[in-house]
């Protein structure tokens, strides 16, 4: 597992979404790209943070970040989750292959309960530059840590403010 470090080159990431294909290498966003790795449908804690997500994402707007939620889940489970979820302007991608998870360094489990997919990956979260440069990385081996996604829109009109760099550049 190679580590992914703040002010690195983001890896490659093109996936289906319920809209259609998403890629980073094309988003244009004012400030950053949010890219949010989640477990699936199977998940409970997953469902509270992809639904505060969704009544946030004004204020990410405001901050100039644009956000998407990817899961390894299949197209009719990102629906379903969609549906269930109540998720009805969060972008949402699927089939996220083993490889790509790889790539972004995330962790992976195995099904241990019927409902869950076979292999799925575990919470992260991202900021990308509009270089596709990385900003901030938060990944996470249990579905319960998880960022403070309602105070971040305010650290990141701070961070954009004040010319603020990467930190964790050096490993």
């Amino acid at each position: 597992m190679t580590r992914l470090h703040p002010g690195s080159k983001a890896p490659a990431l093109s996936v289906e979404t319920l809209s259609g294909p998403w890629s980073l290498a094309e988003q244009t966003p004012e400030t950053f790209s949010m890219v949010v790795f989640y477990r699936g449908l199977h998940c409970p804690a997953c469902k509270a943070f992809l639904s505060q997500l969704e009544g946030l994402l004004p204020d990410y707007a405001a901050t100039g970040t644009d956000v998407i939620a990817i899961s390894m889940d299949t197209r009719a489970r990102a629906e379903q989750s969609a549906r269930d979820w109540g998720l009805e302007h969060l972008a949402l991608g699927y089939g996220l292959t083993e490889a790509q998870a790889r790539d972004w360094d995330l962790y992976l489990s195995e099904s241990i309960k019927e409902a869950e997919s076979p292999l799925f990956c575990e919470p992260a979260l991202f900021l990308i530059d509009r270089d596709d440069a990385i900003y901030l990385v938060n990944i996470a081996s249990m579905p319960w840590p998880r960022p403070d996604i309602a105070t971040l829109p305010a650290k990141i009109r701070f961070a954009t403010g004040n010319n603020y760099p990467p930190r964790g550049t050096k490993s």
